[in-house]
């Protein structure tokens, strides 16, 4: 089981890395429930974030994870799954 926490610096790097998007982790935290196009990730970038944490963390996230329309609905259903050994 895991117990660490997807944060949302870990969130912010994963959009720098996965998709090319800079995005202040204060930013991001203080506007987590704006939508993710605000920020300019697309479904495409978030599935991309999507995969990297599988293969980070070993575990398959929910087929509808790159669905999530805001940072903290992405953060809450990643973690929920992660913490629950999915």
């Amino acid at each position: 089981m895991i117990t660490t926490e997807v944060t949302f610096d870990e969130l912010a790097a994963l959009m720098k890395q996965a998709a090319g998007i800079t995005v202040d982790p204060k930013e991001l935290k203080d506007s987590a429930e704006s939508p993710f196009d605000v920020f300019g990730l697309d479904s495409l970038g978030l599935l991309g974030i999507v995969g990297e944490l599988e293969n980070r963390y070993g575990a398959s996230l929910p087929p509808d994870s790159e669905r999530c329309r805001t940072p903290r609905e992405f953060l809450n259903l990643v973690n929920s799954t992660l913490t629950a050994g999915a």
